[in-house]
């Protein structure tokens, strides 16, 4: 179940590679640090009646893009490298990349999702 949880959502990654012209680990890259992590501050500013942490992620991720724009391809290649390694660190405690890859980029996600959607709805 692990591995073709694995497999859909890397299938679902490469569709929308194709369909938006941008690589794989473009796509990646723009979904886990940007796309979800943005629906995040968006649902934390809900919870707190201010679109503060929102603004502060735009700014940043608005001076990110300005900083690497002329070479944005290639910081995506590195920074999915780097998370890739981070993955594969944990296969020192009996977990592989592909456990990992569905525990960090699908599990936890979930839940931090859940966890804010109960506390603005509590």
């Amino acid at each position: 179940m692990i591995t073709r949880l694995f497999q859909i959502t890397a299938k679902i990654l490469s569709e929308l590679a194709r369909r938006t012209k941008l690589t794989y680990n473009e796509i990646n890259i723009l979904i886990y640090y940007l796309i979800i992590p943005l629906s995040w501050t968006i649902l934390l500013d809900i919870l707190i009646g201010l679109p503060v942490t929102t603004i502060i992620f735009i700014f940043v991720w608005g001076i990110l893009f300005m900083k690497v724009r002329n070479r944005f391809r290639e910081w995506c290649d590195w920074l999915f490298r780097k998370s890739v390694d981070f993955l594969m660190y944990f296969n020192r405690y009996g977990s592989n990349y592909i456990l990992s890859s569905v525990i960090f980029c699908i599990v936890v996600p979930v839940i931090i999702y859940i966890g804010l959607i109960i506390l603005i709805n509590s």
